[in-house]
């Protein structure tokens, strides 16, 4: 996989973009819990009151509240709180009457601090508001009375008017016992301080003419507006991000086919025979596939998901630190179950691939031989075959989906446990007012965050193996080296001899074989007369015909064309000049005018006419009602065998090259056609060099020279009447061919 992060660089920049949005997505989403967690325990339980200290406060109200406060604590709200007129102007424009209809003739106002200086101000009202309350438990203590706790109160049950009437009382209690109290106040948790604290400026904003209820309104309305935005903006950043995840794996899927594709064209003969042709297919659609689907669903959740995890962590952590064990057990929980699952499916994914090449192979073959297979009765064989392959197959995908399948109820026991746990230990904390129970449900979904995020870790390690697996086999198509390749400086064909065809001592030896295939083949084929070779099955008459395209490399002795050996000159160049009709009719899907163009795309129609006339092919062209613009199927199934040999040597002939090599291509026709079909070749081909590979001794009689091949080597060579009489080998196939009058 990794070898192949190179095709990821044209899209460098979409890929950083995605990144940034994912950046922005996670923390839109991460953002969520936290507006979540402040509607709950601000715009509800506290009534959409942020802070402990008021915006305004009545002169009493001040009073009472700096009575309970140390010197310092004094000094920060003296600095910040100003003494106000009711008829002077408010920050927004209104007087001060209109904000706070029930004040006095004066009110202590809050200036704009910085958060930081909201901080200690809500703090020293929070301190204020426990010391107050000890202080009254303690005053009632000595009196034998049983004072009442404020904290089980609401704002509705305090009555101000009462706690101001124990203001004079309150001035004459020693700083000691004020003290005493403040150090009590000191050991509540913070966020209770801060809590009882807005429970009193409730109080005091009641006391002003302030609809709490409408604070509470205005409040959760802005909250909301704020987390609609928020989502919206995530929801954005979702939908690009899958749009730039989709164009990349897209575009480095294409770009991948592509180069798979192309270094497939590039392959000799001997690279085929490292892998088989249901392999290739495979590994150019299949595994690719598996790339672009990882690398569509790795940019969106490779990215989002550590993100997600640790962001989610961290701001679980400023919820409540005392459960974060929670997590830490469902994490390693969910590490241990991806890893138990890898381990078992890794090495299935791999022979998953395996055999998604045998079905192809098996399926092929099944196809391409068909009528073989019904003309032996063998179609209940070839079921048999294919099924076992296919049980083989599905067996294999049973079990990785199986282990798989196994993996979401553990999931969700995962979750919903997780769900539970922090419930039963949260609730236990708001009972003992150290927890809000917005911040409980901030913390809960939090940690959904986190098991999702780990989910959808572990979902890629169901893909990630497998295309892993198909990485690597793409790199090894990829990482073949060609042993068919130009040379660095190529050199130019002599123009002078044009045509020319030589072998000179060619020997040749496949990959693997303990001989050689060819030995000391020599012989010279030039422009304007037909050089012919025949000789049994097995011999090596193709071996040499792929030889002069350059299919494959000599393993000995050079062949020149044009007086320049082909190792030192261009392929491209090299098979421009070469006309090439394989035993096997190959036609692609098209027309028939398509395929007569396929070597010489400029081609005019009066060319493709006389191609067509001269190999034979114009009568049964005219019969169809589209003349050449009728459609060849795939592989030309809707065309007979001799067609399709009669319209693969037209479309050589279109190409007009100066060397022409017909590898017994002749097989499917008649005998009058075969015939008709050499005149007009000799008549067309002119001055063209000819190489005429054949079974048939009626076919390359007439050629200037006839080679006879004989495992491997060349047992005879002259004309027709030459080779009857000095050359035994050919003697004998002719004679298994010809009457005796032919043969005198």
């Amino acid at each position: 996989m990794i070898k192949l992060a190179k095709y990821l660089k044209p899209f460098i920049f979409s890929l950083v973009l995605a990144i940034l949005l994912l950046f922005v997505q996670a923390m839109t989403n991460l953002k969520l819990p936290n507006y979540m967690s402040d509607i709950v325990n601000v715009g509800i339980q506290q009534n959409g009151v942020e802070h402990a200290a008021p915006e305004a406060i009545s002169k009493n109200g001040f009073a009472l509240m700096t009575t309970f406060m140390t010197d310092s604590e004094k000094t920060l709200v003296k600095q910040n709180y100003t003494l106000a007129n009711r008829t002077d102007a408010a920050a927004n424009g209104k007087t001060y009457a209109d904000t706070y209809p029930n004040a006095e003739s004066q009110l202590y106002v809050l200036g704009q601090p910085d958060e930081e200086t909201q901080g200690e101000l809500d703090k020293a009202f929070g301190d204020a508001t426990w010391t107050m309350i000890y202080t009254f438990k303690d005053m009632a203590a000595q009196s034998g009375q049983k004072g009442a706790a404020m904290t089980s109160m609401s704002a509705d049950d305090i009555d101000l008017a009462k706690l101001y009437q124990s203001l004079p009382m309150l001035s004459k209690l020693p700083a000691a016992a004020i003290g005493a109290s403040h150090e009590k106040a000191l050991s509540n948790d913070e966020s209770i301080l801060k809590q009882s604290g807005i429970m009193l400026t409730q109080a005091f904003l009641k006391e002003l003419g302030v609809n709490i209820g409408t604070v509470q309104t205005h409040y959760i309305l802005k909250v909301g507006l704020i987390m609609l935005g928020v989502a919206l903006i995530g929801g954005v950043a979702t939908v690009l991000v899958s749009l730039l995840a989709a164009k990349i794996s897209s575009g480095a899927a294409r770009n991948l086919r592509f180069d798979a594709f192309r270094k497939v064209e590039s392959f000799s003969n001997a690279e085929f025979d490292q892998f088989s042709t249901a392999s290739l297919i495979t590994r150019c659609t299949n595994d690719v596939t598996q790339i672009q689907m990882v690398l569509n669903m790795g940019i969106r959740m490779v990215i989002y998901s550590p993100i997600m995890a640790i962001g989610g962590i961290v701001m679980a952590l400023r919820e409540s630190v005392s459960m974060s064990w929670i997590i830490a057990v469902a994490c390693i929980v969910l590490i241990g179950l991806i890893l138990v699952l890898a381990s078992i499916t890794m090495p299935k994914f791999k022979i998953m691939q395996k055999l998604v090449d045998r079905l192809n192979l098996v399926s092929r073959e099944n196809l391409s031989g068909m009528m073989v297979v019904r003309a032996f009765n063998r179609q209940d064989y070839e079921k048999d075959r294919f099924e076992k392959v296919n049980k083989d197959l599905t067996d294999t995908n049973l079990f990785v989906n199986r282990v798989m399948t196994f993996m979401m109820p553990v999931m969700t026991l995962i979750m919903n446990g997780t769900t539970m746990l922090i419930v039963w230990v949260g609730a236990h904390q708001i009972a003992n007012s150290t927890m809000q129970i917005g911040d409980m449900m901030a913390f809960m979904q939090y940690a959904m965050q986190i098991i999702m995020s780990f989910l959808m870790i572990s979902m890629m390690f169901i893909f990630v193996p497998r295309a892993a697996v198909s990485g690597k086999r793409i790199s090894e198509v990829l990482e073949v080296q060609d042993t068919i390749l130009d040379p660095e400086n190529p050199k130019s064909f002599d123009g002078m001899k044009k045509g020319l065809l030589e072998f000179e001592k060619v020997n040749f030896r496949y990959n693997g074989a303990e001989e050689d295939t060819l030995s000391e083949i020599t012989f010279t084929a030039k422009p304007g007369q037909t050089t012919a070779i025949i000789g049994p099955t097995g011999s090596g008459k193709s071996t040499i015909a792929n030889l002069m395209l350059r299919f494959s490399d000599v393993t000995a002795g050079r062949i020149l064309v044009d007086g320049t050996d082909i190792r030192e000159v261009g392929q491209k160049d090299l098979r421009e000049r070469i006309g090439y009709v394989p035993q096997k009719g190959v036609l692609l899907s098209g027309t028939i005018g398509s395929n007569l163009k396929y070597g010489k795309p400029d081609a005019s129609d009066s060319e493709l006419e006389v191609a067509a006339e001269v190999a034979q092919a114009a009568e049964f062209i005219a019969e169809k009602p589209d003349g050449l613009d009728s459609e060849i199927a795939q592989g030309g199934a809707n065309v007979s065998g001799g067609q399709k040999q009669r319209l693969s040597i037209a479309r050589a002939l279109v190409k007009s090259p100066e060397i022409y090599v017909f590898d017994d291509c002749f097989s499917a026709l008649d005998f009058h056609t075969d015939a008709a079909l050499r005149k007009a070749l000799k008549e067309h081909t002119g001055g063209s060099t000819i190489i005429l590979v054949s079974q048939r001794v009626s076919t390359i009689m007439n050629a200037e020279q006839i080679l006879v091949l004989d495992d491997g080597r060349i047992v005879g060579k002259g004309t027709h009447r030459e080779l009857l009489r000095d050359c035994p080998q050919y003697y004998e196939i002719a004679s298994s061919q010809l009457s005796q009058e032919e043969l005198q």
